[in-house]
């Protein structure tokens, strides 16, 4: 499929309303997603980005019904992950001497993906090339964006910017543009794909979006490789991401926990009564790590200003899903965030400390040595864990 975006700008891409996850298994795609390619056609005819390999061939069959391939003259690719590049090989062998533009570090990633020299052209922050009267591509490099060879394109007169991950979202949709969409959804798409993608760069992205808004490019469009293209006030998102960059925080609290017998499940609702209890405005929330979506959870924390994490102790150590949330957690380096952790034990007793030091290792600043409690809650451990709910409270204000 092929829309028209302006009189030389058409995405070309395709819509996937059934993929579940991305990244392998690591990503959770509840809404599907986009692969976005762009196709530029003026006196030079440029395209930007291509497709995930399984689309590979209805991508080129689209391609060739919009343009002869032999009358390409460039390949812009502003990111080698494979869901942007793997219909290059079957592309290239079409029109093997094409130049493909990337950074030093695209060459590398693409040569490692694919073990192929293609006619590579690398550009750096502020290179351009004229694609027809005024008009310009102007190349703006942007490492950890979120790989190391991610960069931007920005199309002068037309006033584009394609900015490949940056500002995208696993969003499938026919209708294109970010005015015509659920709204609710689209925020909460973005939200998750920040929160789990590019938080652990937020120093980089507030710096990239402050060069780009120092260089006073006018923006009508920002055409991502995933998801919406933003044309109803496009900086929208832009000025969401410089919030999201710069320790945000809403006004909650999240609980993560597992259990084996609900002894650590009885802990963290009494805690969440002493949240609720201490002040009704803040939003708690309690997730069970075994049950519940991963990127969903991450998403809660992003939001959050504190956590608390619980587990039983299990041969001498912590369930599996507790573990598995807090090393992705400790991967996504959360900053400026208040923890705790609680759990439940027979004998040993192990877990608390363990995941006290999985939160301090993580970057959160524990604000007590946690909680256990021998066996099934008793009314005064109940009270206890009512007490652990308004102590984070405290400890927020």
């Amino acid at each position: 499929m092929t829309i028209k975006i302006t009189d030389t700008v058409s995405w070309i891409g395709k819509v996937d309303w059934e993929i579940k996850t991305f990244h392998g298994e690591e990503y959770s795609t509840h809404k599907g997603s986009t692969y976005n390619a762009y196709l530029v056609q003026d006196e030079k005819n440029i395209l930007i980005d291509t497709v995930w390999r399984p689309f590979n061939h209805e991508f080129i069959a689209e391609l060739q019904q919009q343009i002869s391939l032999d009358k390409i003259d460039y390949i812009v690719a502003n990111h080698a992950e494979p869901d942007h590049s793997s219909a290059l090989p079957e592309l290239m062998k079409l029109i093997p001497d094409t130049p493909i533009i990337c950074t030093a570090n695209g060459v590398k990633s693409l040569r490692g993906l694919y073990h192929q020299d293609w006619n590579f052209k690398i550009v750096k922050t502020g290179d351009k090339i004229n694609i027809g009267g005024r008009k310009e591509l102007i190349f703006i490099e942007a490492p950890m964006l979120h790989w190391p060879d991610s960069m931007f394109t920005y199309l002068t007169e037309e006033a584009i910017l394609f900015s490949n991950d940056a500002f995208g979202q696993h969003y499938a949709t026919e209708l294109l543009y970010n005015d015509l969409v659920d709204q609710a959804e689209l925020q909460y798409e973005c939200l998750k794909y920040y929160a789990n993608i590019l938080n652990p760069f937020n120093r980089l992205v507030d710096k990239k979006i402050k060069e780009v808004v120092a260089l006073d490019l006018p923006i009508r469009y920002i055409c991502p490789s995933h998801g919406v293209i933003w044309r109803d006030n496009p900086l929208q998102i832009v000025q969401r991401y410089q919030e999201w960059a710069n320790n945000y925080q809403e006004n909650q609290i999240t609980i993560l926990y597992d259990t084996m017998w609900d002894s650590t499940k009885k802990m963290a609702h009494a805690i969440a009564e002493g949240i609720s209890a201490s002040d009704n405005s803040i939003t708690v929330k309690l997730f069970n790590t075994a049950q519940r979506d991963k990127n969903d959870i991450i998403t809660e924390v992003f939001k959050s200003q504190a956590i608390l994490v619980g587990s039983p102790t299990v041969n001498k150590g912590i369930l599996s899903s507790v573990a598995g949330i807090m090393e992705e957690i400790k991967g996504l380096s959360f900053t400026n965030k208040k923890a705790a952790a609680f759990g439940s034990y027979g004998w040993g007793g192990e877990s608390v400390k363990i995941v006290t030091e999985l939160l301090q290792q993580s970057g959160f600043e524990v604000i007590t040595e946690g909680l256990k409690v021998l066996w099934n809650p008793t009314d005064k451990n109940e009270k206890d864990c009512f007490n652990l709910g308004e102590q984070i409270v405290a400890a927020i204000k």
